[in-house]
């Protein structure tokens, strides 16, 4: 594992993705970052972090991802070996909010960025971008976020946490061929609030700002979350085009 550590960068993903273009770098080659300036989150939003107090990280995966209808399975596989380490760090009442988010209790702690590329001679190479609340314990301004620090009521060590993930991560991509189907059920069985009526906002443009009710029922093999809506039906949404209210 090659190790990259920065001290301030305006994004470890986009760092990572311009050596990758450049050299041929080592599977799980590692960036981490004491600041990031330009952090990103899905959708376009930004991730904010207090320079220092939290784990900024993007990996380097190949050789895993071989076509567009398997690209969320490296989410599943992310989203899964996080939990794990969180776990064996004994945080509380961890789940994923769909797609990728980190949770305990009903507070974000952390968040996960895939970006994609497809090579010219058709492999998908993948940066995984994660940040983590651990030591800061300032969240004025994010009302429904936290951190490992103030759930825990102490702080943690950011470096092992680093190689704590790594390894849930190769460790998930050694075990996928054999046991897929258990990892995607472990990842529903994993889900915030799912099997639960809970509010939801459209973001499509045709009903933007339109809430209804549902009940999070499955998550397809690309990614879309599985709705049971009130009359019955079930639909399928991206991302972009719902907000989950909480």
């Amino acid at each position: 594992m090659k190790l990259i550590k920065l001290d301030a960068i305006d994004s470890t993903n986009d760092f990572l993705k311009s050596l990758a273009s450049q050299d041929e770098l080592d599977n799980f080659t590692v960036v981490t970052a004491e600041n990031q300036t330009k952090g990103k989150g899905q959708m376009g939003s930004k991730w904010q972090s207090e320079s220092g107090k939290n784990l900024i990280m993007s990996v380097l995966v190949k050789d895993f991802l071989y076509g567009n209808e398997q690209v969320f399975n490296l989410s599943v596989i992310v989203s899964l070996a996080v939990i794990d380490a969180l776990k064996s760090l004994n945080i509380p009442d961890l789940c994923i909010k769909w797609p990728n988010d980190i949770m305990s209790y009903n507070k974000k702690v952390g968040g996960i960025l895939i970006e994609n590329t497809i090579k010219s001679d058709g492999r998908i190479v993948s940066v995984v971008g994660i940040g983590l609340n651990v030591n800061q314990t300032n969240f004025d301004h994010l009302p429904n976020a936290s951190s490992l620090g103030v759930i825990c009521k102490r702080e943690f060590d950011k470096n092992s946490l680093v190689l704590l993930i790594l390894e849930k991560i190769q460790q998930k991509i050694d075990s996928w061929e054999n046991s897929s189907a258990d990892l995607w059920k472990e990842y529903f069985n994993s889900l915030f609030r799912q099997g639960i009526p809970m509010p939801f906002k459209k973001l499509s443009t045709k009903d933007s700002g339109q809430n209804f009710m549902g009940i999070i029922k499955g998550v397809s093999p690309v990614g879309k979350i599985q709705i049971l809506l009130e009359d019955d039906s079930v639909s399928e949404f991206e991302i972009k085009e719902i907000q989950m209210l909480y």
